[in-house]
């Protein structure tokens, strides 16, 4: 416990002087748009909190919060969509299967956790839209809704099955990982702006560039090779690969909700501007580090 604290309170610190760091570069620096970064900050604070009270309380608080997280994001990702009236059955399915979904992780069934939205939801899926409402944009609206619902809630949800599956660490894993991916996230986005030349999809996101995944994998390794004796039970070995993984998986995470919001609203660039203090930009890289970080821990370590 006098670990977890103090490791709380070197993050508090950290996100401390970050949000005063930003706050005066924002006002010295007007030509640089540093909004996006801003917005990540507020997600670190709420998510600090909330795994504040999850680390040293009940965990079940966690998991009520990362529920109610799924819920937005897959609503702001609703939005996006040029739907029809025959949808809105299908969404109402959707929103169903978030409580089911977090239920299980609740009584701790790993194989009904693991299978119910990739295989019986995705099955069922179509159903709703096919029964009395015709086959015209059939394909687009199944297969977008069930992107939607592997990254928005099965995706994200791992980061609540951590603390269930492992008592003993999995609060403090989650913690970990959740630093590392914001880390990253604002590593790639401040490297990117200041020495960014190669962008690796200009249409989509300017901010994303091989300079910055390089710098930003760097950085999140290093930080991870600290970081990981106070939050892990892992080797120096996992330790330093731990800041590869989050960092690749968060980037490939980021890059593939940037297309993706592109492809959707490429008519619309009214609403795209608007989106962009959305959850899905303060969340992006988590859809991919939570499930990539999960299972590869549970598959090399017998404590998960």
């Amino acid at each position: 416990m006098i670990e977890t604290l103090w490791t709380l309170a070197i993050i508090f610190i950290g996100l401390l002087s970050a949000t005063i760091v930003l706050v005066v570069l924002k006002k010295q620096q007007r030509t640089k748009d540093f909004s996006g970064i801003l917005l990540r900050v507020k997600t670190w604070w709420g998510m600090f909190v909330v795994f504040c009270f999850a680390t040293l309380f009940n965990p079940v608080v966690s998991l009520l919060s990362i529920m109610v997280l799924c819920y937005f994001s897959l609503k702001e990702y609703f939005s996006m969509i040029k739907s029809k009236k025959s949808d809105r059955r299908l969404y109402l399915w959707c929103y169903l299967v978030i409580p089911v979904q977090f239920y299980w992780i609740y009584i701790g069934w790993y194989g009904m956790f693991i299978v119910f939205i990739p295989v019986y939801v995705f099955l069922f899926l179509p159903l709703p839209r096919i029964i009395n409402k015709g086959t015209l944009g059939f394909l687009r609206s199944v297969s977008t809704t069930q992107w939607g619902l592997m990254l928005m809630v099965f995706g994200l949800s791992h980061l609540a099955y951590y603390q269930f599956a492992s008592p003993e660490f999995g609060s403090s894993l989650v913690l970990f990982l959740i630093v590392l991916t914001q880390l990253n996230d604002v590593a790639h986005y401040l490297i990117s702006l200041y020495f960014g030349r190669r962008k690796v999809v200009p249409s989509a996101n300017p901010y994303i560039t091989w300079e910055g995944f390089i710098g930003a994998m760097l950085v999140t390794t290093l930080v991870s090779y600290f970081l990981y004796p106070f939050l892990t039970p892992f080797g120096l070995t996992f330790g330093i690969l731990s800041g590869v993984i989050i960092s690749i998986a968060g980037y490939l995470g980021s890059l593939t909700i940037s297309v993706l919001k592109r492809d959707l609203l490429i008519d619309d660039s009214k609403k795209l501007e608007t989106l962009k203090g959305s959850y899905l930009n303060r969340i992006d890289s988590l859809t991919y580090t939570s499930p990539i970080f999960f299972h590869i821990i549970r598959y090399y370590f017998e404590f998960m």
